[in-house]
């Protein structure tokens, strides 16, 4: 017979432990993606998913070195009376492109374009990246490299092309 053990964490224990969480990421120079507390595991898991306030990758490193201080603070505050494993990463990679170096970095991949056209049934387009300006985002599609100027284009996506 299993048995599954629920643990009941209040939520206001859970935004004291967020502000601690936020605060010593604060101090690492670190901001939070966000907290996730799985409380139908056992033991509990709190995912803690992190960026850095400068833009640059996180790293392992970056993820290691913060779970002590993080660690320590769960502890002290004594808002847990159970165990509990921790899990630090990055977010990950997007799939939505938003800075220059996205555009740089997935140059030449399968995108989604999706369009704000007011007067057209055209809302999405599919490609490959081909590169971005200042006034336009241009996509080779079927080896036609089409410019879409950037006022019309409300996100570009990763995607997969399929025939």
């Amino acid at each position: 017979m299993l048995h599954f053990l629920l643990v009941h964490l209040k939520q206001e224990d859970k935004r004291k432990l967020e502000a601690l969480i936020i605060q010593e990421a604060r101090d690492n120079k670190f901001e939070l993606n966000s907290v996730n507390f799985l409380t139908n595991e056992n033991p509990l898991i709190i995912q803690i998913f992190l960026k850095k306030i400068d833009g640059f990758d996180i790293t392992i490193e970056d993820c290691t070195s913060f779970n002590d201080p993080v660690n320590k603070i769960i502890d002290n505050s004594k808002l847990l009376n159970c165990a509990y494993v921790l899990e630090i990463s990055s977010q990950g990679v997007s799939d939505e492109l938003t800075s220059n170096r996205d555009f740089k970095t997935f140059k030449g991949f399968p995108v989604k374009v999706e369009l704000n056209h007011t007067n057209s049934e055209i809302k999405n387009l599919k490609g490959l990246l081909f590169e971005r300006s200042k006034d336009y985002l241009a996509i080779n599609i079927k080896g036609k490299i089409k410019n879409i100027p950037l006022v019309e284009v409300l996100k570009v996506s990763l995607a997969t092309i399929k025939d």
